[in-house]
């Protein structure tokens, strides 16, 4: 293989940086990950709500992914508690903690400690002063974002425009020195590394699990189990006994509580009178998920059902949501609002005609404008139209000939002779005596008569 000066090592460098983002309104403090080739100066980054364990794996893996390889030399790293258990003191080693030693094995990842303190700062100043570029070019002013995937998107545009820069007196670019060193870089294995921590909590009395430092919702028939939890570095997956339950996006703030709105719908259709100051519903308007729609929907099923009544038919439209998708129960609360019919079964009505005159989708998975709903067609219509054709031909309808010529003389019976057939051999020979017996009476008068 031919190796090019300066990048045959293909090393790397990784770390954190803390930038401030304005999330869905909210001034919050959040991490930067960014993994930078030391040759080429080509650098993945990727934002996450903390700089635990979960995010320096879930930054590794989508970073190797953009570079298509592995380094094969050393990648250098600042003593982060999500891989270094124990700084042992003068020397370079380190007590490394078992789920990092588990991924580095499996990408094959050969890493380089710096020195702690000042001492260090020295020795992988090419990721710091990327992490600081990065940080003032596209964090100041405060970007204002609806999520973090929304500001990841932002950030793997402004990784691949970076392509264009040249570091200082480089006669090449970015992109161009990264042509160079990808082929360098060794292939990804073929299996996956489960990036998530495992948890084990019970649910308590209220439906709610505790993950590390804030409480997370379930649904209520849960409680009293213990369930399986995966957290990753941007949300948390809940599973029963393999069977996903529930999921969230991870809070950031500590003490905090996330609930879900569906997981308590059992109780309030019983306890309508809850629903109004239920903290899960004041999140879901917050969300977005609670519309001006399904308030107006409930004012009126107050006025026409009563406060009590009118509440529980607009949980049970609610419910609906468990088989219907979000926007199609919109749009039937819509129509039934304007129809006047403040009943779930009528919602879910018009929700169904909604779905019905949604477009079909393409072959890529898009919806084609203005094109008719797809038909159901039942088993047995399909099968007669593909019947093969009936070739017979038709009965004919001529005059039969007579009986005789039909039915075989010989093969006439009389009706006593079918009886004798079928008759039991005793009754054969008693009908015999009696049949002799008739005979023989005429003959006995005729010799006793003395004329």
């Amino acid at each position: 293989m031919l190796l090019v000066k300066g990048a045959g090592h293909a090393a790397a460098e990784v770390d954190f940086g803390d930038v401030t983002i304005r999330l869905a309104g909210e001034l919050v403090t959040c991490y930067l990950f960014s993994f930078r080739l030391s040759y080429s100066g080509r650098a993945v980054h990727r934002v996450f709500a903390s700089c635990g364990q979960e995010a320096f794996f879930e930054g590794h893996v989508h970073a190797l992914r953009t570079l298509g390889g592995v380094p094969r030399s050393k990648v250098r790293y600042d003593n982060l508690k999500a891989a270094v258990a124990r700084v042992l003191e003068l020397s370079r080693a380190r007590v490394e903690a078992d789920r990092w030693i588990a991924f580095k094995s499996h990408f094959d990842i050969e890493n380089f400690y710096c020195r702690p303190g000042i001492e260090g700062a020295h020795e992988k100043g090419g990721v710091e002063g990327q992490i600081g570029s990065f940080r003032c070019n596209h964090f100041l002013p405060v970007p204002e974002v609806a999520s973090l995937a929304e500001l990841n998107e932002m950030a793997e545009q402004w990784d691949r425009q970076d392509g264009t820069r040249r570091i200082r007196t480089r006669p090449k670019t970015v992109a161009e020195h990264f042509a160079l060193e990808q082929p360098l870089l060794m292939p990804l294995p073929e299996q996956p590394f489960e990036t998530g921590r495992l948890f084990t909590p019970r649910v308590d009395r209220y439906g709610q699990i505790p993950v590390r430092t804030n409480r997370y919702s379930v649904p209520i028939r849960l409680i009293g189990k213990r369930v399986r939890v995966v957290l990753h570095a941007s949300h948390l997956v809940v599973y029963d006994q393999n069977v996903e339950v529930a999921r969230h996006e991870r809070l950031i703030a500590k003490g905090a509580v996330r609930l879900e709105l569906d997981h308590y719908l059992e109780v309030l259709v019983r306890k309508p009178g809850a629903f109004p100051g239920f903290t899960a519903l004041e999140q879901a308007r917050s969300a977005g998920k609670f519309t001006t729609v399904h308030d107006a929907w409930w004012a009126q099923a107050q006025k026409v059902h009563g406060e009590r009544d009118g509440t529980r038919a607009l949980i049970e439209v609610l419910l609906l949501g468990r088989h219907l998708p979000h926007e199609h129960i919109v749009a039937g609360l819509a129509a039934a609002l304007r129809a006047g019919a403040m009943t779930a079964d009528a919602v879910a009505l018009e929700a169904r005609k909604a779905a019905q005159a949604e477009p079909e989708p393409d072959l890529a998975g898009r919806r084609l404008p203005g094109a008719p709903s797809a038909n159901v067609t039942s088993l047995h219509e399909w099968k007669l139209s593909h019947l093969p054709p009936d070739t017979r031909p038709l009965p004919s309808v001529t005059p039969m000939t007579s009986c005789s010529d039909v039915v075989a003389p010989a093969a006439v019976t009389t009706q006593r002779e079918k009886h004798s057939d079928s008759a039991p051999p005793a009754r054969l020979a008693r009908a015999g005596r009696r049949r002799r017996h008739r005979h023989r009476l005429p003959h006995a008068a005729a010799a006793v008569d003395p004329q």
